[in-house]
């Protein structure tokens, strides 16, 4: 009997790790801060992001480029575009939405000169319910 394949969406989380290890300064230690697996449901930035509430929500107008490129939903060259931005005036949340920021996701961890999260001390477990992946529907195989 042939052993199941891994479910693809594994794959994917293992690609985003290794893209966040190398391209944002991530470890694996805190990628993997648990039982040792990457969580299916969520992506492993919004996964880091939501056991590490202390950090949120981050003021975008002072806080380290290190620390933006932190914030899910906002990528590198938004980061450098942010800190090339606050050196003119300060960020607006208008600004995000311009860049294309992934805001559904980046939302309960900013602030900008023009918002702050409604709920600052929302929990990480309604935030990972609420941000998580659903899952895509499978097509049922002809043989098995």
């Amino acid at each position: 009997m042939p052993l199941a394949a891994p479910p693809l969406m594994r794959e994917h989380r293992l690609y985003q790790a290794d893209f966040l290890l190398r391209g944002y300064g991530f470890t694996a230690g805190e990628l993997l801060s648990g039982p040792g697996d990457l969580a299916l449901d969520i992506d492993p930035k919004l996964a880091w992001a939501l056991g590490n509430r202390q950090v949120f929500p981050l003021d975008l107008n002072n806080a380290d480029p290190a620390l933006i490129a932190r914030v899910p939903g906002i990528g590198i060259r938004t980061t450098q575009r942010l800190v090339e931005l606050r050196k003119q005036r300060r960020i607006r949340y208008e600004d995000l939405t311009r860049m294309r920021c992934v805001l559904a996701k980046a939302k309960p961890f900013i602030i900008t000169s023009d918002y702050h999260p409604p709920h600052a001390e929302t929990t990480s477990e309604f935030l990972h319910h609420q941000l998580r992946d659903r899952p895509q529907p499978q097509q049922m195989g002809l043989w098995g």
